[in-house]
Order: structure tokens, then C-alpha cells, then sequence
């Protein structure tokens, strides 16, 4: 009796799944093996599991990387190589600038290092913290006629609340 043919699908069940990959990966490898000694054919094959598990095999005397030169070089492409050294030193540069920048301007809200600023920009500062201060004390007045309005109700209340022991107590007293 001979095996039944599988159809070539997903597998859904993720045990079952894995299992069948790593019979087929053990399979796939023993059979590039001999395709490589059998035929004197360079090889290299790559595998990555769904878990991000990486599986490698070369012809034997070859590393990966001569393989995959030569790949390139017969087809003309060329895989980029990441080097972001480059790009993460002009980053920080611009960070730093930026930084410098911020603890600037922060220096002039706090009054420290005023002797550089030119009229102008003390002048445009004078008005952006007077407007600040304006700010501040409509928020903090706001916050004040809220607790007074609820101190209001309290009181009123209280009131209500005394006003009804005073007739409950005098229907009881006289």
C-alpha cells in the first residue's frame, strides 16, 4: 500500500504544522546534501522557521557568502548593506542642535543668559510672558469661581439640611 497524496496546502493546526516542517526541513537538507555531492553543484539554501529560526546549508568547501556573490553577480543584483552609522551620527547632530536650542530658549524664560539677547527679542519675550501670566491667572480665577460656586451650593445645603432639623426638632418639642 502506497502513500496518499497531500494536498498542498496550509496546515492550520500549528503542532502539526511544525512537525511537518521539520521533517521536510531535515528531508530538503539531506537531499540538497546529495544534489550538491552527486552533481558537484554549488549550493546554498536559507531557511527561516515562522518562529524566525534560521536554517543554513553550503556546498562544503564554499562559504555563504562567496555563493551569494556569485549569485549576484550573475544576476545583476546586489543586496544593500545597512550601515547606519552614517545616518544615526547626522541624527544625533541635529538632536544635539535641537537640544541646545530648547535649553536656549528655556535659559530666557527662566531669566538666566539675558545678556546676549538683542531689545527686539527681550521686548517680543516681555509680551510672551505677559501673555503667559494672563493666562495663568484666568486659569487659577477660573478654579477659584468653581470652588466658590461649590462651597456656594454646600452652604445652601446646609442650610436647607438645618432649617429641616429645626422643624422636625420643634414638631417634637412643642
Amino acid at each position: 500500500m502506497g502513500r496518499g497524496k497531500i494536498p498542498i496546502k496550509r496546515i492550520e493546526n500549528q503542532t502539526t504544522r511544525q512537525v511537518t516542517f521539520s521533517k521536510r526541513r531535515a528531508g530538503l537538507l539531506k537531499k540538497t546534501h546529495e544534489l550538491s555531492v552527486l552533481c558537484d553543484a554549488q549550493i546554498g539554501l536559507i531557511i527561516f522557521s515562522t518562529t524566525g529560526k534560521m536554517c543554513q546549508y553550503c556546498t562544503e568547501g564554499y562559504r555563504m557568502e562567496q555563493i551569494i556573490e556569485r549569485y549576484q553577480k550573475v544576476t545583476g543584483t546586489c543586496i544593500p548593506e545597512h550601515d547606519n552609522r552614517e545616518h544615526l551620527y547626522n541624527e544625533l547632530a541635529v538632536l544635539r542642535k535641537e537640544t541646545r536650542r530648547l535649553q536656549l530658549s528655556m535659559r530666557r524664560y527662566t531669566g538666566e543668559d539675558m545678556s546676549s539677547i538683542p531689545f527686539e527679542e527681550l521686548d517680543q519675550l516681555e509680551h510672551e510672558l505677559e501673555r503667559s501670566v494672563i493666562k495663568v491667572r484666568e486659569r487659577k480665577n477660573e478654579l477659584l469661581q468653581q470652588q466658590l460656586d461649590n462651597l456656594r451650593r454646600k452652604e445652601r445645603i446646609l442650610e436647607e439640611e438645618n432649617s429641616n432639623m429645626y422643624r422636625w426638632v420643634s414638631k417634637w418639642f412643642n
